[in-house]
């Protein structure tokens, strides 16, 4: 389960942040998670208690959003939306060989 250790890297993040902005306690986290970043929600949701035990996180609420993913067409110009399996224009139907977004984990923290 890569899920544990993709908190523990998030926690030492967050640790990192609350300590800069001299927080006690975080009390929430939200994570915005692309489909293309081989990161399961559930799983991460079940790993997030375990991870900040013990942490300035521990009281903290986890909310995890799912984003999108966005493709840039060379051949139009247009960034729009794709499915995972399938990074094809939205605009022209053109094939999208590397410039998407969606690989992501982004974090986003309130501290007390």
């Amino acid at each position: 389960m890569h899920e544990l250790a993709v908190c523990q890297g998030m926690l030492d993040q967050v640790t990192r942040i609350a300590a800069e902005h001299n927080a006690i306690g975080v009390s929430h986290i939200r994570l915005r998670i692309g489909p293309l970043s081989g990161v399961e929600p559930g799983q991460l949701q079940q790993a997030f208690p375990l991870a900040c035990a013990g942490t300035v996180a521990e009281a903290a609420e986890l909310a995890i959003e799912t984003a999108a993913i966005r493709v840039h067409c060379d051949t139009c110009g247009e960034e729009t939306e794709a499915a995972p399996n399938r990074l094809l224009c939205g605009s022209c139907g053109d094939c999208i060989p590397g410039r998407q977004r969606g690989r992501n984990v982004v974090d986003e923290c309130g501290t007390d």
